[in-house]
């Protein structure tokens, strides 16, 4: 979702609090777990709350082109969005996108402070996306980051939108893209019949 539909919540808040430590993304830092882990020290050091984080995420908006780009996608397909974001984080801009189906993570918090993390499971894209396979899906994935590596490489055809060149540069197999236009010409190439 981040990065490729919506702007990074992490870098918003960064850019909101002046905390250059949250500007990290998976683009970054491939294990998601140190990654989280560096976001909650810096976030209990500078004792923000959830509502703080709510508040800089209601200002935000999805990408230029975004919700054209779904409702693009659903005049011939289904549409999941699998994601390392948080079910606390991502009401307002599901909103926004028309309610796509959002597979994703939940915080733990207490007291409007977020106290850790809880992974739905480990590697839940890739998980999902075999799961999917399994029921006999033809599944496509997109993605942006180390992260979604794994669900393109599950997936039927997977291609990279937006990566940044560190991505591209490990991952030279799959197809990158920078324009919705271009990912939407591809996702129908690679649909069956």
């Amino acid at each position: 979702m981040e990065g490729v539909l919506t702007p990074e919540i992490w870098i918003a808040v960064a850019e909101k609090t002046g905390i250059d430590g949250l500007r990290l993304t998976t683009r970054d830092i491939p294990d998601y777990d140190v990654l989280m882990r560096g976001r909650l020290d810096l976030i209990a050091k500078h004792g923000l709350k959830l509502s703080d984080l709510e508040a800089v995420i209601a200002t935000l908006r999805p990408l230029d082109g975004a919700v054209e780009f779904l409702r693009d996608l659903r005049r011939f397909t289904q549409v999941v969005i699998l994601s390392d974001t948080f079910e606390q984080f991502a009401q307002p801009l599901l909103k926004q996108l028309e309610w796509p189906t959002l597979l994703c993570h939940r915080l733990v918090v207490e007291n409007d402070r977020i106290v850790d993390y809880a992974l739905r499971i480990r590697d839940q894209k890739k998980a999902a996306v075999a799961a999917l396979r399994s029921l006999n899906y033809f599944v496509i994935a997109g993605g942006d980051s180390y992260n979604d590596t794994a669900m393109l490489l599950e997936a039927d055809a997977g291609f990279l939108f937006r990566a940044p060149e560190n991505v591209r540069r490990a991952f030279p197999h799959f197809r990158a893209v920078e324009t919705y236009p271009e990912l939407s010409a591809l996702i129908r190439q690679a649909a069956p019949g």
